[in-house]
């Protein structure tokens, strides 16, 4: 995988990490390659994630991988700033998280959390997300987008004064909170050691037995945590891939992109 160096320093002498979530088969995916080696404008997709999370000055990046690992591996051979942490059994992403813990252990900074499977991420949008949590001292702050068609996401539920409150996914949330169009794109940063510190005590879901990430910023809000949300992913910039349709869309618009003079 080709390195791209970071565009600009970050101000902060303050650490910043990457942590991408590659563990998945894609059971809807043709063929038998772990979800995210599978080719988007041919690169493989989770490789336009950690170039994103790279120009942002991300280092360490941890690869949390599982299914057909030495694929995902090999990928990235010889790139110098990526570790893995191996998800044994998949129990949910708050899980895949938790199995990070020790190769970030002493990591005294602020750790972004992305889904592997989402090549439309951008640089500036990192960027926008990590000014925000610095800037607000948060122990966790989430990018958001706002959608015409929220069917399917996690929506973004506030408190009257626009503060967050959790996250509640589409199948678990009330009429009411189905018509909120401001949903969890799944781009997270958090202060390191209040994640990790977090996981432990996030639930167990009664239905699906696995233990979701989208519970620890609720969680923090409780322990009396700042938790911040910005507006800041572009409604394009959504979809991720699931099916061999969204793959096609997604190269399209990755296409599109890449063919347009910066």
């Amino acid at each position: 995988m080709q390195h791209t160096q970071p565009s600009s320093r970050q101000t902060s002498s303050r650490r910043v990490a990457g942590v991408i979530l590659a563990a998945g088969k894609g059971t809807r995916m043709p063929g038998d390659l772990p979800k995210v080696a599978h080719l988007v404008a041919d690169r493989p997709m989770v490789a336009w994630v950690v170039d994103a999370v790279r120009e942002v000055g991300a280092d360490p990046i941890v690869l949390i991988v599982g299914y057909r690992q030495e694929v995902i591996r090999s990928l990235v051979q010889g790139d110098d700033d990526i570790v893995f942490a191996v998800q044994s059994e998949q129990l949910g992403t708050a899980h895949a998280v938790e199995s990070a813990r020790s190769v970030l252990a002493g990591f005294d900074g602020d750790v972004f959390v992305l889904a592997g499977d989402g090549p439309l991420i951008r640089p500036e949008t990192l960027r926008t997300l990590l000014e925000r949590h610095r800037s607000t001292g948060a122990a966790a702050t989430l990018a958001t987008s706002v959608i015409p068609d929220p069917t399917g996401y996690g929506r973004i539920v506030r408190d009257p004064a626009g503060r967050f409150e959790q996250i509640v996914e589409h199948k678990n949330a009330t009429p009411e909170q189905r018509a909120i169009r401001e949903v969890n794109p799944s781009y997270y940063c958090f202060d390191a050691r209040r994640l990790f510190d977090a996981l432990p005590r996030v639930s167990r879901d009664a239905v699906s037995g696995e233990y979701y990430l989208t519970d620890v910023p609720a969680l923090l809000k409780r322990e009396g945590r700042r938790v911040e949300v910005i507006d800041a992913v572009p409604p394009e910039d959504v979809l991720s891939i699931n099916t061999e349709p969204q793959r096609q869309e997604v190269e399209r618009i990755l296409q599109q992109r890449l063919e347009v003079p910066r």
